[in-house]
């Protein structure tokens, strides 16, 4: 390995570590924030710590797509949805049984469904096969609109809080708030760079490395996220973070990808794209069985994961 390979490879490590405590921060001062505003768990997780803990996600996809960085911009969130729901939630699951309710699976969950399908007709047309030649400035406007009116309709449909947070919103909040943004979105930049320099080195393609390696390393946060709160019992953030997350990764950020550079459809994406609408549709069945996450559910979610982790490395 020569030397520049190996400052890329630190400089990648670092910045996961950035993502990684930039969320941190972000995610803790925009839940005291939230709680002064007395909204549930459910919508925190959904909205606040989902905005958060999706910051990586926006800082690398909007990097690629500002430098026509293609297949990371999109691969990014793709890959990061599959893993969300696959290794975060499975994962989650594995380590702690996770309580679902109705309105989870009713509101938010087929919600998700919806926004995943509308993703692939967008990309592959009416005949469900076909790349779009161009993601167009107005189908990213259409996406980013979608979120903005469904995050009003959370706070105007609120649900009442399930308890009195215990710490309360101070100035510190608001400066670890602007702080944590400002790592998540250095290290966002930093990784795509030098991740992109680590994979041409290995003979990898952009694609495989962003909906693997980047992919979980903007991922970190939603899993740290995930597993502290389902260790505390506060299921509503453990799986309300994952759903939000995905909907501000599809609505979010391909919206405002879509809407800095427009951009054509590659079909290696098919298949990647087509294995998030399947896993939308198990997780939705999971959250409804019994209204609880097993531990079996939860490990068949991660095997799933790494069976298409094999398959992507493989091709």
């Amino acid at each position: 390995m020569n030397l520049y390979i190996f400052v890329d490879c630190i400089i990648v490590l670092l910045s996961i570590i950035m993502l990684w405590k930039g969320a941190d921060w972000l995610v803790e001062s925009a839940a005291e924030i939230a709680h002064s505003f007395k909204v549930s768990d459910l919508v925190i997780g959904l909205t606040v710590v989902a905005f958060g803990t999706s910051a990586p996600e926006f800082a690398v996809t909007i990097s690629a797509a500002a430098t026509s960085q293609t297949d990371i911009s999109i691969g990014n969130v793709i890959g990061s949805n599959i893993f969300n729901l696959g290794f975060i939630l499975g994962g989650t699951a594995m380590i702690r049984p996770i309580a679902t309710s109705k309105r989870m699976f009713e509101r938010d969950g087929l919600f998700l469904l919806i926004t995943t399908a509308l993703i692939y007709f967008l990309f592959f047309g009416l005949d469900g096969w076909t790349p779009n030649d161009n993601y167009t400035s107005g189908e990213g406007l259409l996406l980013f609109s979608l979120l903005i009116g469904y995050v009003i309709f959370l706070f105007v449909k609120k649900d009442p809080p399930e308890e009195v947070h215990p710490n309360n919103a101070t100035k510190m909040s608001y400066v670890l708030f602007l702080l944590g943004l400002v790592a998540i979105v250095s290290g966002g930049h930093l990784m795509v760079k030098h991740a992109s320099n680590v994979a041409r080195f290995m003979g990898v393609s952009d694609w495989v490395i962003a909906v693997t390696i980047v992919a979980a390393g903007t991922s970190a946060p939603e899993f740290a996220t995930s597993v502290t709160a389902a260790l505390k019992g506060r299921h509503g953030i453990a799986v309300g973070n994952l759903i939000g997350s995905d909907l501000f990764n599809l609505l979010g950020v391909l919206g405002l990808a879509g809407i800095i550079n427009p951009t054509s459809i590659s079909q290696d994406i098919f298949g990647s794209v087509f294995l998030l609408i399947l896993m939308v549709g198990l997780t939705l069945l999971m959250i409804r069985t019994n209204w609880k996450i097993s531990r079996l559910e939860g490990t068949i979610l991660v095997t799933i994961n790494l069976i298409r982790w094999y398959f992507d490395f493989a091709g």
